[in-house]
């Protein structure tokens, strides 16, 4: 089945302050869905490109990038900004990083450590200011920060589908 491309996606946004602990905790567990996904494959496999797509690692190591994006969007909610931080749709740190040549360890704990550091920043975020909104750039909606943590785990589980998807053999 034809999976449709995240650029293509549509969002509705909208979701109350209420639903943050939800939405936390749905991307709390893209770490140990990816473990799950991954178990028993072997390093070689999680860096084959099969079809001129990414590898399994480079799925990880792109999650990883956007990590910095994400907390920048957070400070810039914080700050009252009226636009976030567009982000960089040539995925070019995720091509320059070299993530197949990481083990697999490195890259899980590189992720849970920066999903850590955005989960923390989201849970210490100052309630008062969950209700502001900021133009997101691509989509050109406004949006919260609630919002934006549907978003992010929207994005992970388009990846989570891919690596799903791969068949290693091919």
């Amino acid at each position: 089945m034809q999976q449709l491309k995240w650029v293509d996606r549509k969002f509705d946004f909208g979701f109350r302050k209420e639903y943050l602990p939800f939405l936390i905790e749905r991307i709390k567990a893209t770490a140990s869905r990816i473990e799950e996904l991954i178990q028993g494959i072997s390093e070689e496999n999680l860096s084959k490109q099969l079809n001129n797509q990414w590898s399994v690692k480079e799925h990880i190591g792109h999650l990883i990038d956007l990590e910095e994006l994400h907390e920048a969007r957070i400070e810039q909610f914080a700050k009252g900004l009226r636009k976030l931080q567009a982000a960089d749709m040539s995925n070019g740190k995720t091509y320059d990083a070299n993530h197949n040549l990481k083990s697999i360890s490195e890259l899980i704990t590189g992720f849970k450590k920066a999903r850590g550091n955005f989960i923390s920043a989201v849970e210490n975020f100052e309630e008062n200011k969950l209700t502001h909104k900021a133009l997101h750039p691509r989509l050109q909606k406004e949006i919260t920060l609630t919002d934006l943590v549907y978003f992010v785990g929207e994005h992970d589980n388009h990846h989570l589908t891919l690596i799903s998807q791969i068949n290693f053999k091919s």
